[in-house]
């Protein structure tokens, strides 16, 4: 699937913008500052319903507007789809598919892109919480039935989390929380879930990975996923006083099962209730556990140099982009770079260039066009101050 037109209306800088975009490479040129993140961010918006500077909606709002709208044209083979969604600062969002209104949350289902953009190297350099949303984001993407089971999970994690400090608050003892039993219960149950969805993704993320970080760096520093799960023992996150409480225990590398999950799960709750009960916080669960990177066995987080921290942030992406092709029936997702080669030495945006050739779109963000190889830049739009001034094929 590709994009074949982009109008905004009041989004962020634009006023109003109307972007025509090919398939293959499409170049988005343009001084920092100037909205060239902004069109990608718009795109990515409808496949994720999120913005990956942003955690509210109004904020891509144009200042001293109401509402904004983003609307794009796609096509897949013979089939035209017209998507469109209204963010709107006083009232829910609204969306439309060829004019149909439809549940926002829907949205998701007929458009499927991949974003890097900077504030990825966080994905190697930042929190584990950081690092269990990729993985989330990614999961929801491939199949939408596994939000409701991310949104139970996080909806006992906060009523058990009350419950354990009400407990903590009253002095009530272990043998007198009868409710807690059932919460741990319900907890398993969509948690375990979660484990098993998540490990399998990473299993099957792990080999991609590897080889879109040989491609990128043009040499093999053995890069390699791997979960640390906190009913094995191993803890990572922020508690409730938002201290970080790692363990480099629990480490694992392969597909867990949920029935094996639901067991270890069980019985790590059992093990942790005391401590639990004298903290008010749950210590064990998906919540509480991490993405694992390494690079020649080494952990990625802080062993490798900002090249190769970048280098694998963007595998990471790649191999994200490789999953959902495989999964789609639709095409390609599209996929979007944003200030990508400013950031690489010549050799690697050369391979980079190779890496990502064979997908049907790709939007790429530029602050100088020499930045960019010959080859991706057919499709040139200028941007400054928020207006489209040129724009065409090379």
């Amino acid at each position: 699937m590709i994009v074949t037109h982009l109008s905004l209306t009041d989004f962020r800088n634009y006023r109003a913008a109307e972007v025509a975009l090919v398939a293959g490479s499409n170049l988005f040129v343009g001084s920092n500052g100037q909205g060239k993140t902004n069109l990608v961010e718009s795109l990515a918006y409808l496949s994720t319903l999120g913005s990956h500077r942003v955690s509210v909606d109004h904020a891509m709002i144009r200042q001293g507007t109401d509402s904004a709208v983003i609307r794009a044209r796609l096509e897949h083979g013979a089939r035209q789809i017209l998507v469109e969604v209204q963010l709107n600062r006083s009232s829910l969002n609204r969306a439309q598919v060829n004019r149909s209104v439809i549940k926002t949350r829907e949205l998701p289902r007929y458009f499927s892109s991949v974003l890097f953009a900077p504030e990825d190297l966080a994905l190697i350099r930042g929190d584990p919480a950081g690092r269990r949303r990729f993985l989330d984001e990614l999961l929801v993407l491939r199949s939408p039935r596994i939000a409701a089971v991310i949104a139970d999970y996080e909806r006992v994690v906060r009523q058990r989390n009350t419950l354990l400090k009400s407990a903590r608050a009253s002095g009530m003892r272990d043998d007198s929380l009868s409710t807690l039993d059932i919460w741990d219960e319900r907890l398993v149950a969509f948690g375990s879930q979660l484990i098993e969805a998540r490990t399998e993704l990473v299993a099957e993320l792990s080999p991609e990975v590897s080889h879109a970080y040989t491609s990128i760096a043009g040499e093999d520093h053995h890069a390699m996923l791997g979960n640390q799960l906190s009913i094995f023992g191993g803890r990572s996150g922020a508690d409730s006083a938002g201290e970080e409480d790692v363990d480099a225990g629990g480490l694992s590398y392969g597909r867990l099962t949920a029935e094996d999950a639901a067991a270890a799960f069980t019985e790590a709750l059992a093990d942790r209730r005391r401590n639990e009960l004298e903290r008010g916080i749950t210590l064990v669960g998906p919540h509480r556990d991490d993405l694992v990177l390494e690079l020649n066995s080494l952990p990625a987080r802080g062993y490798a140099s900002h090249g190769e921290s970048w280098s694998f942030a963007l595998a990471l992406k790649l191999a994200s982009a490789v999953l959902l092709r495989r999964d789609s029936s639709t095409g390609d997702p599209v996929l979007m770079l944003d200030d990508v080669f400013a950031e690489l030495d010549g050799a690697r945006r050369i391979r980079l260039a190779a890496a990502i050739r064979g997908f049907e779109q790709v939007l790429i963000t530029a602050a100088v066009l020499d930045d960019v190889p010959d080859e991706l830049t057919g499709n040139t739009v200028h941007i400054s101050r928020g207006t489209i001034v040129e724009q065409g094929l090379s």
